[in-house]
């Protein structure tokens, strides 16, 4: 049996089911664990993400949330083999680099999308170069995101955003209530294409950027690229994998 690091999103039936699976399999620390095993939702999971990606360790997922898109089914019984039998999705996060309006340079990464958004009243003004070349102007809208495929099923789908399928070498670049150019509805870039946000008017018209969790505010200019040097593992059921996931949720309606 691996040894496993359980971790609870720390409602209560999370909390419960995490007492009785460290009590049946034990319970390790995440620096000593093989695998971790997170008991709640897909913002628990993303956490988890963040936290074992320098330690190359799989997660493995059971459902508590109100999603659970990157989940399995919670069961208490057999978890060494669902693990054993699970197959692996390698996800490699976006790299993000902040200029603020002072100067200020801020380093994130992102394993679901990096996304800007005005910060006051007034739509924001923001230039769009794909590998050093402009190719919007100026878009007037509420803000913009970079998503990878495997958050192109999250807060992109929301913005009508394209789904990705999980493996494919692609970026989803999605407006959010897009004002000018009315029209444009994104792109999906290749992933090793280089996306720079350059804001107009800032101090007009101010702008935060979000990496997945991680806020920065009043940013001037934010560079995006695929970070490949890293990398995160999840597990997945046999027949519940990510990839069937992202395929059913293009036949939803």
């Amino acid at each position: 049996m691996p040894k496993i690091s359980f971790v609870s999103s720390g409602i209560a039936d999370a909390n419960e089911a995490t007492a009785a699976m460290c009590e049946k399999y034990g319970n390790t620390g995440l620096d000593e664990a093989e695998v971790a095993v997170v008991l709640g939702g897909d913002g628990m999971m993303l956490q988890t993400l963040h936290k074992v990606m320098d330690r190359h360790i799989p997660v493995y997922g059971m459902n508590f949330g109100s999603v659970g898109f990157l989940m399995n089914s919670f069961e208490a019984d057999n978890l060494p083999e669902r693990i054993a039998n699970a197959k692996p999705t390698r996800i490699h996060p976006l790299s993000m680099t902040a200029t603020d309006n002072m100067g200020g340079t801020h380093k994130a990464l992102a394993l679901n999308e990096v996304s800007l958004f005005r910060s006051s009243f007034q739509a924001a003004k923001i230039e769009i170069l794909v590998d050093e070349e402009t190719r919007i102007a100026e878009l007037v809208c509420d803000g913009v995101l970079l998503a990878t495929p495997a958050g192109s099923t999250a807060y992109n789908l929301s913005a009508h955003g394209p789904i990705l399928p999980i493996d494919s070498p692609l970026l989803a670049l999605t407006p959010i209530s897009p004002f000018r150019p009315r029209r444009w509805r994104g792109a999906i870039l290749p992933n090793r294409a280089g996306v720079t946000f350059k804001i107009h008017e800032p101090e007009k018209r101010p702008v935060s950027v979000v990496a997945d969790s991680t806020q920065f505010q009043e940013v001037i200019e934010v560079e995006v690229h695929e970070d490949r040097s890293n990398a995160v593992t999840l597990l997945f059921d046999p027949g519940h994998s990510l990839e069937e996931r992202v395929l059913n949720e293009q036949f939803k309606y």
